[in-house]
């Protein structure tokens, strides 16, 4: 992987991370008491967006919630996600040193804000929302997401999914196919994968986080199982060359996606078998099952005991 420009992990690749940091820290009491998506959102104003080139005409722009990945060529530009709202202005300068001129697509890989929730502006700039049908009915629902704290309410009519995608689509645009495929329930039961088959770049949505542990919206239909299924899929669709891009984290390789794999699997056997036992969940959260594994994975916006709680709920 030596053509790609590794991006190393801070603000513009953690904003999710902010409210993590800002809870445990006494000196931002006040901060701490906001939720977690008020304080997301105000690490995501204060992050750049910093572009990085992959291969071919594929970017990643990192630093306006999840990862945001661009195809730009003669015919325009294709987003895979565009972030939150509040990045609008530094997104569109980007995306304009990439390919002055209009944005043609946007892919929505699920529906969750740090995500989609760019879908209002990037309409107005004249993009054709594409979407999983069941993203685009979570986009028309009200929805409380308990750890982040908020309530999500229906996005306007015009700005919800043009075009839906039941399980694949094959698009040819700037000289690039584009394979896009639903997942089945994993994440959510809307994740869509999005290949670039000429860069060999494979985006995963929130089905991969890079060296965090990943949130799992059983509200939406998610589940740990799903999580391991898309996984082993994504690594079955890796080669040892393919750049894959995650919904948050470092861009990263086939083998930081078995390691993914390995970690959620180990978890998933060791809080079932806990669980089996007849362990509460505060007993299960109380025997660690991921401690050799929070080093690594558990410094993110899911620490080890939220973790523990979403596979609980699984299993």
């Amino acid at each position: 992987m030596s053509n790609i420009l590794i991006r190393r992990p801070g603000l513009a690749s953690s904003a999710l991370l902010a409210f993590a940091l800002a809870a445990g820290a006494s000196a931002h009491a006040a901060e701490a008491a906001k939720t977690p998506y008020d304080i997301i959102n105000t690490a995501t104003a204060a992050s750049p967006v910093t572009p990085t080139a992959l291969r071919g005409n594929v970017t990643v722009l990192d630093g306006a919630g999840g990862s945001i990945v661009a195809l730009a060529g003669p015919q325009g530009l294709l987003l895979v996600d565009d972030g939150i709202a509040v990045s609008r202005a530094k997104i569109e300068e980007v995306l304009t040193g990439l390919r002055p001129g209009g944005l043609n697509f946007v892919i929505n890989t699920h529906w969750h804000w740090d995500h989609t929730d760019g879908n209002g502006w990037a309409h107005e700039d004249g993009a054709k929302i594409i979407a999983q049908r069941n993203t685009a009915a979570h986009l028309d629902k009200t929805i409380r997401v308990v750890e982040w704290g908020h309530t999500f309410d229906p996005v306007p009519a015009g700005y919800r999914p043009a075009m839906l995608v039941d399980e694949e689509k094959v698009m040819t645009f700037n000289g690039e196919t584009v394979e896009i495929r639903h997942y089945m329930p994993s994440h959510t039961d809307g994740d869509l994968s999005v290949y670039f088959r000429k860069a060999n770049v494979l985006a995963t949505g929130d089905t991969w986080w890079n060296g965090v542990y990943p949130f799992i919206d059983y509200v939406a239909g998610g589940s740990i199982d799903g999580m391991i299924r898309a996984a082993n899929w994504n690594i079955e669709k890796s080669g040892a060359d393919t750049i894959v891009v995650p919904g948050h984290g470092p861009v990263g390789s086939r083998a930081d996606l078995v390691a993914f794999r390995d970690m959620l699997v180990t978890i998933r056997d060791r809080v079932a078998a806990l669980k089996a036992q007849g362990k509460s969940l505060d007993e299960t959260i109380a025997a660690k099952p991921s401690a050799e594994f929070d080093a690594k994975w558990g410094g993110g916006v899911i620490n080890p005991a939220l973790f523990t709680q979403l596979v609980y709920r699984g299993v």
